[in-house]
């Protein structure tokens, strides 16, 4: 990183916070920062201090912090605050737990070490580094190990015992194997022993079971967070020492933030104590007091971008940094162009950066078309000349300039503009049962013969003077059958529509049940003729071909926030194929949520739309179409495309306008629910259909798109393809592309599980307010989901 490095080190103010932080004491204040400027001053730091802690005023402007700083070093880790809301929960995830203990094995292993945190991760009662250290659990091939003492060991580090090991923290024993899924590795791991003796050690896949890797030796690290009661610790007291530093990232706004976190936790404690809840909030954090002594104590450097007050920080030297913010250019690629050509000619060495490398190497052909000699570079390493202009893949968020030493860091977002992040019905599914276990008394079963029928239990019935086992259903008019137990295999568990009216029971010794049977082949065959017919004039019609990508897209693309994965570029790639070829496009994209299936929607919307085709993109559910409108929109705003929603979030007349719109051709997109599919609604010039979720539509709404989509590309979203869909992407009838990487740092859900406490759901509510957050209050019934309503606001 010597591109970021040696230009710094010509800085005399830079200079002089280096000797000030080796032989200083006490606060050292550097003002004059600004945002991402400061990730950049830290790593020029770094080579003097082995350990170092940055620490935020929360967890946002933590993982900001942590963004850029991994721009510069991949190895910095982020350490989360323990989430005391949820204590009392009987069944919770580990992931917290996991990234805490991920960041203490980097402690306990390596000598340098970097991470950021937020105020509120320095808060919590922790047992002292080496008193962690003493808890793990050590093996190696070759060494011996007592299977009974082991599992009395795991139990105690907070490891589950499961009869297969698929998520961290659980273990396993089948005979002389040993299966464990450390809370630090991404794999689990066997141990197989031969008596007592280690055999092997190898990491394994958790679906398949098959084998990774082998490994020598394997460290366990404790699966669950000890809360000390005494010989408490914070995680500052980990960073002890004359070769570590503590970085206080906006001083001020930190102290306000930490008395806030205590102050809320302190009250919510004396709360439940003064109502005599039974779930009283438990000792686990330190006074925010306490903890400012600690810091005040200790050699910090606090980087603000204005002097921080005296009145609650002992600083003790305070040094102002030359540092200004870059021009935010909103996609203005002339502007851009003009301020590069200024810096040139004042000498000044400009790197831009880019989160591709694809995109990075198409700017700089755009600004060599301009006239401005920039280069792609790969090397991080190479010192540019004065006057020079590169640009590399990277991504901070935003660019800052050094105008002493005459140098400027461009970011992707000041370039673009900031993005803002864009933040079951089921069907029936026949189960065969295995065991009485599965049913209970009154429910829905069918027998493949005699239809459906109430189970009543068991009797046992004397035949041939011999006891057995006879399962009792009951039919229409009361009357019963007796199935032996042995031939439960006969039977299907009844499913049905959540909510939905008792379905209408059979009569024994009638032909109803096989009228019904022979109704349902008959509508079985019938929807397989159409579809045969469907998918055959499909295969028979010219689609609409549609060129290569234009500049526009080009753009279009390049604006995306986030970089893509491997998984989305090949779909992305895959629909412009389809779309660019002869043939009608009938594509299923199939990815878990937050995998990246919109994006690829809006990239196929925006290509059909430049070649004045319109497109329809149908969801199941009014919010959903709502947020996707939101989404649409955001992304097409700097380009001439007109995105329309139609669903009842809308009043009559803008429905009316809209569809009169869609029919002279006026609208490019519109986005909506089953509304889309009523007789009056009718496109000028329909080129491309979505559909999100499609076993999420009734069987009348089926029949709808079918008729729409006979001559029109289709491209489905779905988590959960129904088997009909998956099948004939299967069999090659229609194409189907899988995402199965996820999204760089997405944040698996967290659930929890928990006796219902009216102070945990108002707290829980009111911290996602303050945070700027949403919440969605399921509820489970109808009838009285008003006076739940009133609670809840009589509660917040």
């Amino acid at each position: 990183m010597n591109s970021f490095l040696k230009p710094l080190q010509e800085m005399s103010e830079f200079e002089e916070v280096r000797k000030k932080a080796l032989t200083g004491d006490g606060i050292l204040s550097v003002s004059g920062c600004t945002e991402s400027q400061k990730a950049h001053l830290i790593f020029g730091l770094s080579g003097l201090f082995a350990r170092m802690l940055i620490l935020c005023e929360d967890e946002k402007r933590a993982r900001e912090l942590f963004e850029d700083y991994r721009f510069y070093d991949k190895d910095v880790c982020f350490y989360p605050a323990r989430d005391l809301l949820f204590f009392q929960a009987d069944v919770h995830g580990n992931l917290l737990v996991r990234q805490r203990m991920q960041v203490v094995r980097q402690l306990l292993e390596n000598e340098k070490v970097t991470v950021v945190t937020s105020i509120e991760g320095c808060m919590d009662y922790l047992t002292p580094l080496s008193a962690v250290g003493k808890k793990l659990l050590f093996c190696h091939v070759g060494g011996t190990l007592d299977m009974t003492e082991f599992r009395k060991k795991l139990v105690a580090l907070g490891y589950e015992p499961a009869s297969q090991v698929e998520m961290p923290g659980q273990f396993s024993f089948r005979g002389g194997i040993m299966d464990v899924y450390p809370l630090t590795e991404e794999n689990p791991v066997r141990i197989e022993l031969w008596g007592d003796e280690i055999d092997s050690i190898r990491s394994f896949d958790s679906g398949s079971q098959r084998s990774i890797e082998n490994l020598e030796e394997l460290t366990l690290f404790p699966a669950a967070e000890d809360i000390p009661s005494r010989n408490r610790r914070s995680f500052i007291d980990y960073f002890e020492g004359e070769d570590s530093m503590v970085f206080l990232d906006e001083p001020s706004r930190l102290a306000e933030q930490g008395e806030i976190a205590w102050e809320e936790y302190d009250g919510s404690r004396t709360h439940r104590q003064e109502s005599g809840s039974k779930n009283p909030v438990p000792d686990w954090l330190w006074d925010f007091s306490a903890v400012r002594k600690r810091l005040n104590s200790r050699k910090c450097i606090a980087l603000s971008s204005l002097e921080p007050a005296q009145d609650k920080w002992k600083i003790t030297e305070r040094i102002s940094f030359t540092v200004r913010s870059v021009s935010s250019y909103n996609n203005s690629f002339e502007y851009l162009v003009k301020d590069l050509r200024k810096y040139k000619s004042q000498g000044y060495r400009t790197i831009l950066l880019s989160a591709s490398r694809t995109r990075a190497e198409r700017l700089a052909k755009d600004l060599q078309d301009e006239g401005i000699t920039a280069f792609y570079g790969k090397d991080p390493d190479r010192v540019l000349a004065p006057g020079e202009t590169m640009v590399m893949q990277g991504n901070v968020r935003r660019g800052f300039e050094y105008p002493l030493i005459c140098l400027a860091v461009i970011s992707e977002a000041d370039i673009f503009g900031q993005k803002t992040a864009p933040r079951k019905k089921k069907n029936y599914s026949g189960q065969r049962i295995q065991d009485f276990s599965e049913l209970s008394v009154g429910d829905y079963v069918v027998h493949e013969r005699h239809g459906l029928g109430i189970f009543r239990g068991i009797e046992q019935v004397e035949v041939n003077y011999t006891q057995k086992d006879y399962i009792k259903i009951e039919y229409l008019g009361g009357s019963f059958l007796y199935i032996l137990a042995t031939q439960m295999d006969s039977l299907q568990k009844y499913s049905g529509q959540d909510g939905a009216r008792p379905p209408a029971l059979n009569r024994l010794g009638t032909q109803e049940w096989n009228k019904t049977r022979s109704r349902v082949r008959s509508a079985v065959r019938d929807i397989a003729k159409e579809l045969v017919q469907l998918y055959a004039a499909r295969q028979d019609k010219p689609g609409y071909v549609y060129g290569p990508d234009t500049v526009w897209q080009r753009e279009f693309e390049e604006m995306f926030p986030y970089e893509e994965t491997e998984d989305q570029l090949s779909a992305i790639e895959d629909t412009k194929h389809d779309m660019e070829g002869p043939k009608i496009m009938d594509r299923l994209i199939c990815g878990d949520v937050g995998y990246g299936k919109t994006e690829i929607a809006i990239r196929a919307a925006f290509k059909a739309v430049q070649e004045s085709r319109q497109v329809a993109y149908l969801v199941p559910t009014t919010i959903l179409a709502q947020q996707h409108f939101n989404t649409f929109s955001q992304r097409m705003k700097d380009f001439p495309v007109r995105v329309e929603l139609l669903s009842r979030f809308r009043t009559p007349a803008q429905q009316k306008k809209v569809i009169e719109d869609l029919k002279k051709g006026q609208v490019d997109i519109v986005i909506g629910t089953h509304r889309l599919l009523s007789k009056d609604v009718s496109y000028k010039n329909l080129g491309l259909l979505i559909i999100d979720e499609e076993q999420r539509f009734g069987v009348t709404h089926k029949e709808k798109i079918k008729q729409i989509r006979q001559d029109v590309d289709v491209l489905t979203l779905t988590a959960t393809p129904i088997p009909r869909t998956l099948h004939m992407s299967l069999i090659g009838i229609r194409d189907m592309s899988v995402l199965e990487e996820p999204p760089m740092d997405r944040m698996p859900i967290q659930t929890y599980v928990m006796e219902y406490d009216e102070e945990t759901v108002r707290e829980a509510v009111m911290r996602e307010m303050r945070r700027g957050g949403q919440v969605f209050y399921v509820y489970n019934r109808v009838n009285d989901i008003a006076d739940m309503t009133y609670r809840l606001a009589k509660l917040l």
